[in-house]
């Protein structure tokens, strides 16, 4: 397998001005999650001058809203073996074991070393780290701080670690081919560039190795307008694509921007059909937009209720834990319910906690339900499932390493193979906490080669730079186009999904690129964003629409059923030029032969490693079959989205 998807010219790329400013570094890593700055920290140690770009500030990101907490097997009598048996439960059939193994086998120790690092986690009365239980576990395993405050207080502890690597000054160094003034790193210092919006990867013309990216600084900082970063390896942990939907518990922040470029760089991404929608977000109405509470999955884990308006727990029955479901699982029995009784919403039951134990267990839920008017220790707080999670993302193996050679991707923006159709609660922070750490080992093995062999990659104009390969430019939507997006995502593509909603989603998504080819938007944040939102919604669409079954958190109403015979396989996606326009680009959907992945092309020379060694043959050559039919048993088929 080579390493773009058959048919994909890499190269397409945003409109924006060419970089006005350099910095010279190892790595760079986009993000500031616990993913992010756990990859930052790592490489630092190893003695990398890095790079950390994030959008708002460095403790914006999505890491900070996580309530429930961190799952590993950390207490008595729980295991990794059993923490794996929930996890390839909850993922339906699509987890690749061998990634939850790694999981669930490093998580423990990577956990302790987030405690060495400065985390503090609440104890319990003896000591000990107070654990406790959510959906789809079968052990109390989950790890948190401040009651329902985990994301805030790991968040905290690694921003103030990365801040104590800033280097003192910034180190000149000599002007880039393109006359632009270039700033140089002392070695293991981490430099952080934030309120700053990744732009594209940038690779050699030669080889088409990663040299870096660009990037736009939104009006604040040392740095304004379009820059780049040179750097031979590129982490990407942008996060997830909550915003492609009207309503969801990501910030707003998460618009997608690192699958898209990594999209747009010629990388596969893949299982982005399975969105997660979690249960229980407090319904603000149906007019309600952007960002909405959660309501945490460690309240149910304490034994609160979910009831209908009649005060009935309509998950007994339904499955064997009730309540503690996997989120799939919950998000249905939801829905199911709110349609045989017409209602907007279901109701979270835990007046029983009593006050004290909501004031110092879910502080911060309380008080998000205050502020808008409930009471959650007099009243049942009304829920609804919004969305929440992006199982999938850029295809990895077990070292991050894309079919890009030099990019990485972890936590939300990566696929891994953890997740499988649906993501186990509380195992995000642990995947980004331990795929991070496999990432900086790999970047500082592979600096260490290349400095043995006199192999370093210096920074060199990229592919798209070059007169001799011309990009792609893609036409920019007007900002005002995120709505439509949004209502399209949503009505077309949310919880509940067919094949007419998927077509008619499709449809109007295109129509949405017709309007840009001949009139483009002008360049600007908006537009750059609005443009990511897009291409993920796009593939999004593309894979849910291929996926004739339900599994997971992707629920068809015209197929219902899950079908392992057709369907226990994988989506990969990539682009390729559109060979009827100039402008625009078209996707490359194809299904894997088997639940394992395909080999991914490494980073750097060598023989293929672990997840690369184990996997199935390598995509056969492209059909045009309609997007809408399945691969039979055991084949290798691909299909291309056509743009009306």
């Amino acid at each position: 397998m080579t390493g773009h998807g058959p048919g994909t010219k890499p190269g397409t790329k945003l409109p924006a001005p060419p970089p006005g400013w350099i910095i010279d570094a190892d790595v760079v890593v986009v993000g500031s999650g616990v993913a992010g700055l756990t990859a930052a920290l790592r490489c630092a140690a190893a003695g990398s001058r890095t790079v950390v770009v994030t959008k708002a500030r460095l403790d914006d990101g999505s890491t900070r809203w996580a309530q429930g907490g961190i799952a590993a097997a950390l207490g008595e009598g729980d295991t990794p073996e059993q923490h794996l048996d929930d996890t390839l439960v909850a993922g339906a059939g699509l987890c690749d074991e061998m990634a939850v193994r790694t999981l669930v086998t490093e998580g423990p120790d990577a956990v302790r070393r987030l405690i060495a690092s400065g985390a503090q986690f609440d104890v319990s009365r003896t000591g000990g780290i107070a654990l406790t239980r959510e959906g789809g576990h079968h052990r109390s395993r989950i790890a948190h701080a401040g009651g329902d405050a985990t994301g805030a207080e790991i968040s905290r502890a690694l921003v103030q670690a990365v801040r104590t690597h800033a280097p003192a000054a910034p180190a000149p160094a000599a002007p880039d081919a393109t006359g632009a003034p270039a700033t140089g790193l002392p070695q293991g210092s981490i430099r952080t560039v934030e309120n700053a919006l990744v732009l594209d990867l940038l690779t050699s013309p030669d080889d088409g190795r990663t040299t870096g990216v660009t990037l736009h600084v939104m009006g604040e900082g040392q740095h304004d307008g379009v820059g780049a970063v040179h750097a031979p390896a590129v982490v990407l942990a942008t996060g997830g694509m909550g915003q492609v939907f009207s309503a969801t518990t990501n910030p707003a922040v998460s618009t997608g921007d690192g699958v898209a470029l990594a999209l747009r760089a010629g990388a596969e991404v893949s299982d982005l059909e399975f969105v997660q929608f979690h249960p229980t977000v407090l319904y603000l109405g149906r007019e309600a937009e952007g960002q909405q509470p959660l309501i945490s999955e460690a309240v149910r884990g304490e034994g609160a209720y979910l009831v209908d308006a009649d005060g009935e727990r309509f998950m007994l029955g339904r499955h064997e834990l009730a309540e503690l479901a996997p989120r799939d699982i919950v998000a249905k029995g939801i829905m199911r319910r709110m349609r045989e009784r017409g209602a907007e919403h279901m109701y979270l039951d835990a007046r029983h906690f009593g006050a004290e134990m909501w004031e110092h267990r879910f502080p911060t839920i309380l008080a998000a339900c205050r502020a808008h008017g409930i009471d959650p220790v007099t009243e049942p707080i009304p829920v609804a499932p919004a969305a929440h999670y992006a199982s999938g993302g850029v295809r990895t193996d077990l070292r991050g390493r894309t079919t890009v050679p030099g990019l990485y991707a972890c936590g939300e923006a990566a696929c891994t193979g953890v997740h499988g159709a649906n993501r186990l609660a509380s195992n995000s922070l642990l995947e980004g906490l331990v795929f991070a750490e496999r990432i900086a080992q790999d970047i500082a093995q592979g600096i260490a080669q290349d400095s043995t062999h006199g192999d370093a990659h210096e920074p060199t104009l990229p592919a798209t730079e070059s007169a001799a390969a011309p990009a792609l430019t893609t036409p920019l939507l007007p900002a005002s186009a995120r709505t439509a997006i949004q209502r399209i995502m949503t009505e077309g593509a949310g919880v509940l999904r067919s094949g007419t909603s998927l077509t008619r989603a499709a449809a109007q998504l295109a129509a949405l690129s017709a309007d840009t080819e001949h009139k483009p938007a002008e360049p600007g944040v908006d537009t750059w964003e609005t443009a990511n939102l897009h291409l993920v919604a796009r593939v999004l669409v593309a894979a849910a629409l291929r996926r004739t079954e339900t599994r997971g958190c992707h629920w068809r109403e015209d197929h219902p059923e899950r079908d392992d015979a057709v369907w226990r396989r994988h989506l990969t996606v990539s682009l390729r030029p559109d060979a009827r326009s100039s402008t625009l680009d078209t996707l490359d959907v194809r299904t894997t032969d088997a639940t394992a992945f395909p080999p991914v092309e490494p980073s750097r020379g060598g023989p293929a490693t672990e997840a690369s060694t184990n996997a199935s043959p390598s995509n056969a050559p492209s059909t045009h079959d309609p997007p809408t039919n399945p691969a039979p048993p055991g084949s290798q088929a691909a299909a291309t989205e056509e743009n009306p």
